[in-house]
């Protein structure tokens, strides 16, 4: 049987120009459904894993694209609550600009301690998490502890990715809370100038003496490459050479290439070069998901 991959935490709906141009000069938008953690289960399901994601959308329009787009994707969505009391969370992609969010009291920001102790863990064999979560209000963080904390306590392997959004929380108040919850994953994906900001650690090697503890660490550092710490183990595999036309969701689609192939037991090698494949198709697109990425010249919204 493949791998179980359960994916956990806010997807929005995301709204984009479709010409790559900025959203005031833009004549056409694409509307799609954009987060980090729905993004990895896509990537994973799209190279044969079986992937879950389980989040909690509005009851609206928004929530119901959202949702049939995720599973367009080969993401299983069964697991997927709706709240009719607040709504789906929207963000906007400005190409050139960054990005704007409007995510404050919508229904993932609802997470809770609670959710954690009914979130479907049986036959799961990887719990895939991200320090946005924790950013997302007070009870979010304390379900994304707790999240942690049980599938732990199961023999699920943890996977966090830092993952962390200036936007949302600055870095000395994120640092101590990220470095914590990374602490207690079995596999840490984190960007080495993400490491610098956050914790002052300006190579891949500080990175791992501040986290001796991970038994799986990915440094990735941009165009240059990427390193896994395994163990006594360090591989680096550089980054494929691509045109960059927007760099949002790369991140998310080399931790979906790399758990692939975590889950059929590749090397450490050929576990990186697949997270950098993946990468390089979000790379040479204006969206952020799998969906984008194979269907650049789709029909805006």
């Amino acid at each position: 049987m493949s791998p179980v991959l359960l994916a956990v935490g806010e997807t929005m709906a995301m709204l984009a120009p479709a010409d790559g141009a900025g959203v005031v000069e833009a004549t056409g938008f694409l509307v799609d459904a954009g987060g980090a953690e729905s993004n990895v289960a896509a990537h994973a399901a799209a190279l044969g894993v079986t992937a879950r994601w389980w989040s909690r959308l509005g009851v609206d329009a928004l929530g119901d694209r959202v949702l049939r787009q995720v599973a367009g994707r080969g993401v299983d969505v069964s697991l997927v609550e709706r709240d009719a009391a607040h709504p789906t969370g929207l963000y906007v992609k400005d190409p050139g600009r960054g990005v704007s969010y409007y995510r404050r009291g919508s229904a993932a920001s609802c997470f809770s301690r609670a959710d954690a102790a009914t979130l479907a863990l049986d036959g799961v064999d990887v719990l895939h998490v991200s320090g946005i979560t924790a950013a997302l209000s007070d009870t979010a963080r304390d379900f994304l502890d707790a999240a942690i904390g049980r599938a732990r306590d199961e023999g699920v392997t943890v996977s966090f990715d830092v993952n962390h959004r200036a936007a949302l929380w600055s870095a000395a108040e994120a640092a101590p809370v990220l470095r914590a919850l990374a602490a207690r994953a079995d596999l840490v994906f984190v960007g080495r100038d993400e490491a610098e900001v956050l914790w002052g650690t300006p190579t891949d090697a500080d990175v791992r003496a501040l986290f001796p503890e991970v038994a799986e660490l990915v440094v990735k550092d941009g165009d240059v490459g990427a390193t896994v710490f395994a163990g006594e183990e360090r591989v680096f595999v550089p980054s494929l050479p691509v045109e960059v036309l927007d760099a949002v969701g790369a991140g998310d689609a080399f931790a979906g290439g790399y758990l692939a192939a975590r889950a059929i037991g590749a090397t450490a090698s050929d576990r990186l070069r697949s997270g950098h494949e993946r990468a390089a198709l979000t790379l040479r697109t204006y969206g952020d998901s799998l969906h984008d990425a194979i269907h650049p010249d789709r029909t805006p919204a």
